[in-house]
């Protein structure tokens, strides 16, 4: 069985969050109807034929439509998705020379089909090189085909272009055009950004409130916390003169600490911009720097070593600090900077490790966050001295803090570390040892906190207090949630972060998928076409419009059709988190004869079978064109996955729906669908 057809449970969490939000955004404004009957071709190919090149060339341009994204030629056809193909018809007048070149394809990695592809979005080029018969005009023609896919809806399309040069150009009718309903003005994108529309994850407002987060955990580090009084002492035993505008000196203070971090940011945002979430994706290089990063800073945290800058860089900047000026106020935020590098170098490290691959901004927002939050107390107690004395004493728990910080960073790294495995098929990290390590290291953590484990620069034994107790019982309690995973709990809230399902050797939710069979009886024995095509969740059901038609007049249910294709990502993701929901299956198995209609499956049929569309006059020859025909000619949409239920009558029993990763909606989908199909051929009242 190929590897793309089988089940594959997880999916990283930025890759279903936006899709299911921007998704409702657009059927919202469409009129809410859970999906738009429509066929849609948002690209536009032009061709040349360059022959004063050497050798000659044939270039095939592409424009890409706003929130849609082309596969490129270049990677493993058994990887899933489409790749875009060349098909040539044969001519004395030329022939190949090499194969076909996309230019400066972007690249990125899929954990659901565990590969690396490449895509071009806003615009593509493709060059072939030729060797044209001398004394001869060209006759070359051929068809194009290849797979788009949105990043708003979640829907991909198998589409086909024609193309003509020479004497076949002048020769050959143009193909039907297929009527498109998005605007004639296509807003195009660049062609770094990345093939997903911009997630909660990613987005500045998300990333600015992760980071503020970040500036108030730092300051419960043994490095700043006790620099908090100090700080308002220096603004407290100024000269009569300076005390004139102390809340001027204060805001100069606060926005030099805001502007110092900013300007990291800025410095590192020509790196971090959304190219760099395809080499974060694939490359090997990227992903062991960042892993190198929060493991030694992880490493530093318990203890280890101290990160430490320079101390020329810190005495240079304390000695400018005394001044009463501008510059003494600017010095002295930057050596508070300075001094604190060894407990906030990790976290502002690691919030940089974060922000690569989103907007290019993204560092500079996220700089700012953090430091909005390290800056806050500093300013507030300068302001209200007599907070001070509301603040906690320094001590223990303040290295506690920091080991705390030590044992997450060590957690995050084996994300990237992951990836290289999961790219370059090592197996080394597979998920039940990625969460073995997990479940060591959150163990120690509440270990730690119950005073089990201490470290070299704890203080001695103390009385274990109330808080201490709870966070050591969260963190045996975050344990006892990972464990399941080790014999295939599928821990959804962590898909993101974890490898994926398929990477595991033990798995003992398998056999509990496994369908009662006095639900899912067929019409037959071995239905068309079963061989090689599949269903998710042991589901039965076919694979041939005419014999599951019949197989659900012959039990009096209503017909489930699936349109699919095996480089459909979320087709599998719905299968994945939708279908394999309890509520779904049970409806699936029990309510409905199921369909899956592959678009791409290119098996050719019997001569016998094949038939000229009236949709574009072509002629169909395998199953996966006769299934997009059925598709186009019957329901007027050509993307997957989409979803429809039809009567006995061939009739649509309620509105279809496409991608939707609401289960509830999804469910109510289902029980109109039934709920009409007994009033309509039973006539049962529901």
């Amino acid at each position: 069985m190929p590897k793309h057809l089988l089940f594959h449970p997880t999916r990283p969490l930025f890759a279903s969050v936006h899709r299911l939000m921007l998704g409702l955004l657009v059927w919202g404004f469409v009129g809410g109807t859970p999906a738009v009957s429509q066929v849609l071709k948002p690209i536009e190919w032009t061709h040349t034929l360059n022959t004063d090149s050497d050798p000659p060339q044939a270039v095939f341009r592409a424009k890409i439509d706003a929130d849609w994204y082309l596969y490129s030629s270049d990677f493993s056809e058994e990887l899933g998705p489409i790749v875009t193909s060349f098909e040539w018809t044969p001519h004395a007048s030329y022939a190949l020379a090499g194969a076909l070149v996309p230019v400066n394809p972007l690249r990125a990695y899929d954990s659901l089909f565990e590969g690396e592809y490449t895509y071009f979005k806003g615009e593509a080029t493709f060059r072939q090189a030729l060797r044209l018969s001398p004394n001869t005009s060209p006759n070359i023609q051929g068809l194009i085909v290849y797979q788009v896919c949105s990043t708003i809806t979640g829907q991909c399309i198998l589409l086909e272009e024609s193309f003509a040069f020479g004497e076949a150009a002048d020769a050959t009718p143009l193909p039907l055009d297929v009527k498109d309903s998005l605007p004639s003005t296509h807003t195009l994108t660049e062609a770094t950004e990345s093939p997903q529309a911009p997630s909660k994850e990613d987005s500045l407002a998300w990333f600015f409130m992760v980071a503020f987060l970040a500036g108030l955990a730092a300051l419960l580090t043994p490095c700043v916390f006790p620099l908090i009084p100090m700080t308002v002492s220096y603004f407290t035993q100024k000269d009569e003169q300076s005390a004139a505008h102390p809340i001027r000196d204060v805001l100069i203070y606060a926005l030099c600490i805001i502007g110092i971090y900013a300007l990291i940011g800025f410095c590192v945002a020509p790196f971090m911009g959304p190219e760099t979430a395809n080499a974060l994706a694939t490359g090997w290089i990227p992903n062991l720097l960042f892993f190198l990063v929060f493991f030694v800073f992880g490493l530093s945290f318990l203890g280890m070593f101290e990160i430490v800058l320079p101390a020329r860089w810190v005495n240079f900047a304390d000695s400018r600090a005394n001044k009463k000026s501008f510059l003494g106020l600017f010095f002295m935020a930057l050596t508070l900077v300075l001094v604190t590098f060894s407990c906030t170098g990790p976290i502002i490290g690691s919030l940089l490790v974060q922000s690569a691959g989103g907007l290019k901004l993204k560092p500079v927002v996220g700089m700012m966050g953090y430091a909005l939050a390290f800056a806050l107390p500093f300013s507030l107690f300068a302001l209200f001295p007599k907070w001070l004395s509301n603040l906690p004493r320094s001590g223990g728990w303040l290295n506690r803090m920091k080991v705390t910080l030590g044992f997450l960073e060590l957690a995050f790294s084996l994300k990237f570390l992951s990836v290289i495995d999961q790219v370059y098929h090592l197996r080394l990290l597979d998920r039940e040892v990625y969460l073995s390590l997990w479940i060591v290291l959150f163990a120690s953590l509440g270990w730690y906190w119950m005073g089990k484990i201490r470290l070299a620069a704890d203080a001695p034994a103390e009385r274990l207090s109330v808080a201490r107790l709870l966070i050591a019982m969260a963190s045996f309690a975050f344990v006892v949630y990972l464990v399941p995973g080790l014999f295939g709990a599928p821990l959804r809230a962590l898909s993101g972060y974890l490898p994926p399902r398929t990477t595991q050797d033990f798995n003992l939710d398998a056999p509990a998928q496994t369908l009662s069979p006095q639900n899912q009886t067929l019409c037959h024995a071995a239905p068309l076409h079963a061989d090689i095509l599949k269903l998710p969740h042991n589901l039965q059901g076919y694979f041939d419009y005419s014999e599951a038609l019949a197989c659900a007049r012959q039990q009096n249910k209503p017909l489930f059709i699936d349109f699919t294709g095996h480089g459909c990502v979320n087709c599998r993701e719905m299968e994945a988190r939708v279908w394999a929901d309890p509520r779904i299956l049970r409806r699936l198995k029990e309510d409905f004869i199921v369909l899956a209609l592959y678009i791409d499956e290119r098996r050719p049929l019997p001569d016998s079978l094949w038939y000229v569309s009236s949709y574009d006059n072509k002629l169909k020859k395998t199953i996966g064109k006769q299934n997009a025909d059925i598709q186009i000619r019957r329901f007027n949409n050509n993307a997957q996955p989409y979803y429809v239920l039809l009567g006995l009558d061939e009739e649509v029993l309620t509105a279809p729906i496409a991608y939707e990763l609401n289960i509830e909606r999804f469910a109510e989908f289902l029980d109109k669908g039934k709920n009409a199909f007994q009033k309509k051929h039973l006539n049962v009242q529901p």
